[in-house]
């Protein structure tokens, strides 16, 4: 009976101890969540291309979002209560600026207080304007341009260093191997470019200014700034005769865009059509498909160089 009493006591004192130890340990991960400690820090980006920047510097370290649903148009997306629920709980915040996104202004009110550090990738960067509805507008497609671009990145990366100081060389060591590739693309871009018949590219929205003039062309936009803009008829008129006059052969439009105004053209001036990708976002077969930032820039550079007749 003694034995049977000591081996319970003993089988109690143990269970006990037991519970203890797996307890500190669910309390030590809860508090160390709780405190930003994980092995990740969870950033938001407002579309595909902070998206991808962001997710080749934070690599392994981060748990990068996207705000704008792949197939979704940033320049009219409205964020869920889900989406800003996600904002507030992420590290850091990354918007392009420049008014591509409608909700920034909103949403960095909101963070006012809170943890989380906003960082506007395109800051000093979108130094050109467009004309629409009589109005000078600033143009946000900055990431067209591979030499802006890393300029991106370097925004991006001095984020992750304030955020996560204690991985400062992890994220270095990315950005400076995204950037040696937007210089790559930078050279194929000059090159390839370098020897065009053409100069002119006629577009289904303004989105291509940047890009233009990194490497010497003529954006014609039948468009604003947003996609989903309507010309009026004298603008199209005028687009039309731009396109006769200059005898272009190819009218661009976007793989996200209804291609309506640009066959329309096209079909008026007798030429053919090519998309030009803004690379405001991947559809999710696509990037099931391999499809990124760099894929979507070489495309563009492909069907730039039919469409302006140059020597490859």
């Amino acid at each position: 009976m003694n034995k049977k009493i000591i081996l319970f006591i003993a089988g109690f004192i143990l269970v006990g101890v037991l519970s203890f130890i797996f307890g500190v340990g669910i309390f030590k991960n809860i508090n160390n969540n709780q405190n930003g400690n994980s092995s990740t820090v969870q950033v938001a980006t407002s579309f595909y291309p902070l998206y991808f920047f962001t997710q080749q510097i934070g690599g392994d370290k981060a748990n990068v979002i996207n705000i704008t649903p792949a197939g979704a148009e940033p320049h009219d997306y409205e964020p869920t209560p889900k989406d800003i629920a996600q904002i507030e709980t992420s590290k850091m915040l990354v918007l392009n600026g420049g008014g591509l996104e409608a909700w920034g202004s909103d949403i960095q009110q909101n963070l006012n207080g809170k943890n989380t550090v906003v960082i506007t990738a395109g800051e000093g960067l979108t130094n050109q304007k467009v004309e629409e509805d009589g109005q000078a507008i600033v143009d946000p497609h900055i990431w067209q341009s591979p030499p802006l671009a890393k300029e991106m990145v370097d925004k991006i990366t001095d984020g992750f260093i304030q955020i996560d100081p204690n991985n400062k060389d992890y994220y270095l060591q990315n950005a400076e191997a995204l950037k040696a590739k937007l210089d790559d693309l930078d050279k194929q871009y000059k090159d390839g470019l370098a020897s065009c018949q053409e100069k002119n590219i006629i577009t289904s929205h303004a989105a291509f200014g940047y890009l233009a003039t990194a490497y010497g062309l003529n954006q014609v936009p039948i468009s604003g700034l947003s996609p989903d803009a309507e010309p009026s008829p004298q603008q199209l008129a005028d687009v039309v005769k731009f396109a006769k006059a200059n005898n272009v052969k190819y009218i661009f439009f976007e793989s996200l865009v209804s291609p309506k105004l640009s066959d329309t053209i096209a079909s008026e001036v007798g030429a053919k059509t090519l998309i030009l990708n803004p690379i405001e976002g991947l559809t999710d077969q696509e990037i099931s498909q391999g499809k990124n930032y760099f894929t979507e820039m070489q495309s563009n550079l492909n069907n730039l160089q039919i469409a302006l007749q140059c020597k490859k």
